[in-house]
């Protein structure tokens, strides 16, 4: 998985409107984990739809991206994130 890209992602729940920071390299089979109930932690929230995300060639650049935006614990830090960067639906 050498030429594998990785993914940080902000998903928003359709349910309460909460968002959910993650990452992955396969958006596409994450975002369907987390909308068929396979997550346990946000199992209840579902559906979802990917409102952010940001490409990285290397994992840990992902991972400490990930944990920086989840560290802020601020939901206007993260609103402003999606209204700066492209927004992704589906």
């Amino acid at each position: 998985m050498a030429n594998s890209m990785y993914y940080v992602y902000i998903l928003r729940s359709l349910k309460n409107t909460r968002y959910y920071i993650g990452c992955t390299n396969n958006l596409t089979r994450r975002l369907h984990e987390h909308n068929s109930g396979q997550t346990k932690g946000n199992r209840y929230y579902g559906p979802f739809e990917v409102v952010y995300k940001e490409t990285y060639a290397a994992a840990t650049d992902a991972r400490k991206r990930e944990y920086y935006i989840k560290s802020q614990k601020s939901r206007i830090f993260i609103e402003n994130l999606i209204k700066l960067g492209v927004a992704q639906s589906g």
